[in-house]
């Protein structure tokens, strides 16, 4: 049976290619070296070295190719597979809805102040043109549903405005995403609302107003306002899938 140093080594040899990649300043489609070269200069075996891509693999920062000139590339990870992966690891936690707006209120009032004066009027103008999609009542579950993500798309768009800050857009993406898959998984929007769009078009309007105009403090106070009022509705969403389902066992 394997030691479990042993069991670790490909693990820890993976973490040793990473800082390589790193130190050399190596690019996406840039080649690691051939598995030989790994060997010799790691002092591992050949098992341990494929191991560890296979592991590298798994978490989408290298890629193999077969065939002539094939071997072992830098990949750049998709925002997409990152959001998965951290999805996949908050699958089995108990995430509640305030768990999310804790992070939202921290980071999202300071996004719109720091965006009041910053942005362009082509921007406001697409930004803008994006609230229609759920200026108008819900007329049912399923158009209530794409109301919110619409709605949810409207705080990715101001994110992206934020300038060097990837970071921060990618915070904020993953805590919409995680947001929506719970709206989903359990089956917020059964217990229908079909205002929320609406109440969501009129803070989302404020708040360009107030980018717009160059007003940090209002848009920070409208943000909050906007995002207090919206984990309300979402608490009381869940509350009542609760009672529904007490009620069935």
């Amino acid at each position: 049976m394997a030691s479990v140093a042993a069991k670790r080594r490909p693990y820890q040899v993976a973490e040793t290619i990473k800082s390589w990649i790193v130190d050399r300043q190596l690019k996406p489609g840039d080649r690691l070296p051939s598995e030989a070269e790994l060997i010799e200069t790691l002092q591992v075996s050949k098992g341990t070295i494929r191991e560890s891509t296979r592991i590298l693999e798994a978490q989408g920062l290298v890629e193999t190719r077969t065939g002539p000139g094939g071997g072992a590339f830098v990949r750049e990870m998709s925002e997409a597979k990152a959001i998965a992966l951290l999805s996949n690891y908050l699958f089995f936690r108990d995430i509640s809805i305030g768990d999310i707006y804790q992070i939202r209120l921290a980071l999202e009032p300071e996004l719109a102040a720091s965006l009041a004066g910053q942005v362009d009027a082509e921007d406001l103008a697409r930004l803008r043109a994006s609230l229609h999609s759920y200026a108008e009542p819900a007329g049912n579950d399923e158009e209530e549903r794409q109301q919110h993500i619409d709605s949810l798309n409207f705080h990715l768009m101001l994110a992206e405005l934020a300038g060097g800050n990837p970071l921060l857009c990618f915070i904020i993406r993953f805590t919409t995403q995680v947001l929506s898959d719970l709206t989903i998984y359990r089956r917020l929007y059964e217990p229908a609302t079909h205002d929320l769009g609406q109440s969501g078009c009129r803070y989302h309007a404020a708040i360009l107003d107030a980018i717009e105009a160059g007003d940090a403090r209002r848009s920070r106070e409208i943000m909050r306002e906007h995002l207090l009022s919206a984990q309300a509705v979402m608490n009381e969403q869940e509350a009542q899938v609760r009672r529904g389902f007490l009620a069935e066992t």
